[in-house]
């Protein structure tokens, strides 16, 4: 087997990502040498790569996907945003340059080189390339240089195929209005559909399937069900749902500020998924909740959001909660909040100068232009709880706090924890994926008898579950044959 197949949507959300992971682990799973792709990624949530470099985190999940470790050229073009009319442009795992929307528009065709150099390196190396578009194919004003969609596709001339999310509803119109809005020979390159998030008795939709192979010409390779509690990790956005309440008598309550530019909130999953643990993210508006501790996420643009937690007076509530002894944790960018000063003298996250932290750790940060990537593993400083992860920041922090670290991170020092013990800042994401750490943590934190589960091992049976549910409700062999 061998060759390329791309999946692209009718819209954001659509299932993309999903469907290419459960490709990938079908394949996987058959002995097929298979890596995933996605020319252009736009995301605050990445990874951190083996050869040193920063992508999407769907691409490191389908990776994953593959038996993989995640590679730059799995996704060589991955602006992030910084505001809503600009973003950082990372080519290849490195941060080049920021632009804003129309100067990222010229400069598509350099990126289009990029994308292009990376998909040879994998046509090397795998048999199989699964590569997944982004957002829709059909925005009509942007389809001049288009590298993410059907520009890509055309340029290596690969088969498409279209998915449609069913449960937003209106899922003929989507993909009967994409296909009118494609050119003729775009929509001579989608070759059928699939139909994703199907709840209900699918033998009232078979007339709408049939209708709809009848109007294109083309057919539906199957219907996804509604998948109950699938977990894999975000490309980006959080969704609807801010609030996972723990089903056990006994639990610990955990508090987490939605910043605007929150990055790498899949930080939290393992705390989402805790049968012990009762996680909010507070919205803007909203208080700050009683609970044992409040944890400041990464963010892309670490001096807005801190002036956006002050604008909603979080740094009142987290000092009161403080006060009546909770706790407070902060990850990266929430580490740098914490610390007394923010210094950005080359506007790497926006206009240059300085910012007030909270005071909390003894620590001041300068925002430099060399960004720190690494895989990381170590322990909890002054346990033996095993950690691993990987570290993402243009922050270097120094101060007297940091001779009492969170962690220690392949034999040297990481993070902050104050002399009372109440508030610690790590640069560590991945803090709470392994059950030992996520145990000593929740300790620290107030719950005692804790019980943590495997949450690698549940990424690994979310993966098989999904791959199980493609091989049931797929026209694989139809699939596979393109």
């Amino acid at each position: 087997m061998n060759g390329t197949l791309m999946i692209q949507g009718t819209g954001s959300d659509a299932g993309k990502s999903t469907l290419v992971a459960a490709l990938c682990r079908v394949l996987y799973r058959r002995g097929v040498k298979v890596a995933p792709f996605k020319p252009q990624n736009m995301a605050l949530n990445s990874a951190v790569t083996v050869d040193g470099g920063e992508i999407g985190r769907a691409q490191a999940v389908q990776a994953q996907a593959c038996g993989l470790p995640p590679h730059t050229d799995m996704n060589p073009v991955l602006p992030k945003p910084n505001s809503d009319t600009g973003a950082q442009v990372i080519i290849h795992g490195r941060a080049l340059t920021n632009l804003d929307a129309a100067a990222y528009h010229q400069y598509k065709p350099r990126a289009m080189t990029a994308v292009l150099e990376s998909y040879a390196r994998l046509q090397q190396q795998y048999d199989v390339i699964m590569v997944e578009g982004a957002g829709s194919p059909a925005e009509v004003n942007l389809r001049e240089r288009d590298i993410a969609n059907m520009g890509f596709a055309e340029q290596v001339d690969c088969p498409v195929v279209l998915v449609a999310d069913i449960d937003k509803g209106g899922v003929f119109a989507q993909i009967v209005g994409t296909l009118d809005l494609l050119s003729d020979s775009e929509r001579a390159r989608v070759r059928g559909f699939i139909i994703n998030r199907f709840r209900g008795d699918i033998a009232l939709l078979q007339p709408g399937l049939e209708w709809l192979e009848q109007k294109t010409g083309k057919p539906v390779f199957g219907v996804l069900p509604w998948l109950h509690d699938l977990h894999l990790e975000a490309e980006d956005g959080l969704g609807g749902r801010l609030h996972w309440s723990a089903a056990a008598a006994v639990r610990i309550s955990i508090a987490v500020p939605l910043l605007p530019r929150i990055s790498n909130h899949t930080d939290f999953d393992a705390l989402r998924l805790h049968p012990q643990v009762e996680l909010r993210f507070v919205a803007p508006g909203e208080a700050l909740p009683p609970c044992d501790l409040v944890i400041l996420p990464g963010s892309k643009s670490v001096r807005d959001d801190l002036a956006f937690l002050r604008e909603q007076h979080w740094d009142v509530q987290l000092r009161r909660h403080l006060r009546y002894g909770g706790k407070a944790l902060g990850i990266c960018g929430g580490l740098q909040m914490l610390g007394r000063a923010i210094h950005d003298p080359h506007g790497i996250e926006g206009e240059a100068g300085s910012s007030d932290g909270l005071g909390l750790l003894d620590v001041e940060t300068t925002l430099e232009t060399e960004k720190q990537l690494r895989r990381v593993s170590g322990v909890l400083a002054g346990s033996a709880a095993a950690v691993s992860g990987y570290e993402i920041h243009c922050g270097m922090s120094r101060g007297p706090a940091l001779q009492r670290p969170a962690c220690m991170l392949d034999g040297r020092p990481d993070g902050a924890l104050s002399a009372d013990g109440q508030v610690m800042g790590t640069y560590l994401h991945g803090l709470f994926d392994e059950p030992a750490a996520c145990d000593a943590l929740l300790r620290w934190a107030g719950l005692h008898d804790v019980h943590s589960p495997d949450y690698p091992a549940l990424r690994e049976a979310q993966l098989d579950r999904l791959a199980d549910a493609a091989e049931h409700h797929l026209d694989l062999a139809a699939l596979l044959a393109m």
